[in-house]
C-alpha cells in the first residue's frame, strides 16, 4: 500500500476516496409543489439486478433533502462526456437549474434530461441515514441508454472522459 496516514485526516481521506473514478449523474425529482429539483452526484451505484435497485447519497445538510425525502419517484440521469457544463450547473446553487434545458416527462412527471448516456426512472424504495449523508435506494421501473455515448467521469477532483478498453 502507498502512504499510510498515521492520524485520521478528513482531507487526506477525501483524497484517498478520490482515487476511485466514478461516473457523474444528475438526480431529478418533483418537489411537493410540482417544481423540478435536481443535483449533481457521483455517489451512485447499482445495488441489485433482481430486483433492479440503485443507490445514491445526498449530504444530510442539502437544501434539496426535503424534496427528495418526500419524492415517490426520482430519476438518475447519467451524464455523457459532452455534458460537463450541465454537471457544473446542477452542482451550483443557482435559482433555476432547469432553465432552457430540454427535459422529458418520466414517471409521475419526473424530469428526464435529454442527451444523457442513460436515464433510470426509479420508485423510491428506501432511505437510510449514513453518517453525514442520506442513502436513497430506488427500484428501477424504466430505463433507457445510448450505447454510443461515453460517460462523464470524475477522478481525483477532476472531470475526465472514459479511457480506452484494456480488455
Amino acid at each position: 500500500m502507498a502512504d499510510v496516514v498515521a492520524s485520521f485526516d478528513t482531507r487526506e481521506f477525501r483524497r484517498a476516496l478520490g482515487t476511485f473514478p466514478t461516473g457523474v449523474a444528475v438526480v431529478t425529482a418533483r418537489a411537493p409543489s410540482g417544481a423540478f429539483v435536481g443535483l449533481t452526484i457521483n455517489a451512485f451505484s447499482s445495488l441489485s439486478l433482481e430486483p433492479p435497485l440503485v443507490l445514491w447519497a445526498l449530504n444530510a445538510t442539502s437544501p434539496n433533502l426535503g424534496a427528495f425525502d418526500r419524492a415517490q419517484y426520482f430519476a438518475v440521469n447519467i451524464l455523457a462526456e459532452d455534458q460537463l457544463e450541465l454537471s457544473k450547473r446542477f452542482a451550483a446553487q443557482v435559482a433555476n437549474k432547469f432553465s432552457r434545458l430540454e427535459v422529458h416527462a418520466g414517471i409521475e412527471g419526473v424530469p428526464l434530461i435529454a442527451g444523457c448516456a442513460a436515464c433510470l426512472e426509479c420508485r423510491a424504495a428506501a432511505r437510510h441515514n449514513g453518517g453525514d449523508h442520506v442513502l436513497f435506494i430506488g427500484h428501477v421501473e424504466r430505463f433507457g441508454y445510448d450505447a454510443q455515448k461515453r460517460p462523464l467521469v470524475f477522478y481525483a477532483g477532476k472531470y475526465l472522459t472514459a479511457g480506452s478498453d484494456l480488455s
